[in-house]
């Protein structure tokens, strides 16, 4: 018969033969070696001198946009500050405005108060004056009926109780002596 076929990691030389893995086998540890510290240095050189820089130079940026934006916020709080004192200061300002002019309008009231107070108890007095000399004429006038009056019913009292009429003289001169008591 024929001879079997051989499989596909015999027609490749071997490639899956059994033995230790290349990298661990001892002659390659001097190239790994070398080829490790090429790669190393040239990574090294590659970090250092680009990608250090770059990350340094945003680090910095950074830490001054950082600091620019502390030194704009402390800015601002101190502008907020003094907004605030010149807003406290004008309310302040404006409050003793508000209580000087209402002290200027309750003294103007006060005073206008006081002057009608004094204009109305001055008419109050003419008037009062007025009504004192009408009481006094009434009454002088009616003194004087009464007088009249008193004199006539005297007369009526006397003529009835003697039958005869007094003289008018007489009763006159009676009822001036009972009143001058």
């Amino acid at each position: 018969m024929a001879e079997p076929t051989k499989t596909h990691t015999e027609a490749h030389g071997g490639a899956h033969e059994r033995g230790p893995f290349p990298p661990f086998q001892k002659e390659h540890f001097a190239s790994q070696l070398i080829w490790f510290a090429i790669f190393f240095v040239v990574l090294y050189l590659l970090v250092s001198r680009i990608a250090v820089p770059r990350v340094g130079g945003i680090l910095e940026t950074r830490r001054s946009r950082i600091a620019g934006d502390l030194a704009e916020a402390e800015r601002l709080r101190e502008e907020s500050e003094a907004a605030l004192a010149a807003y406290e200061k004008a309310l302040a300002e404006a409050r003793a405005r508000a209580q000087a002019i209402g002290a200027e309008t309750h003294a103007k009231l006060a005073a206008e108060s006081e002057q009608r107070r004094k204009t109305l108890e001055h008419e109050l007095n003419a008037h009062l004056a007025e009504a004192e000399k009408t009481v006094a004429a009434t009454k002088t006038a009616a003194m004087a009926n009464v007088h009249g009056i008193a004199t006539e019913a005297a007369a009526a009292i006397v003529e009835r109780l003697i039958g005869t009429a007094p003289s008018p003289q007489a009763v006159a001169a009676a009822v001036d002596a009972s009143v001058k008591r």
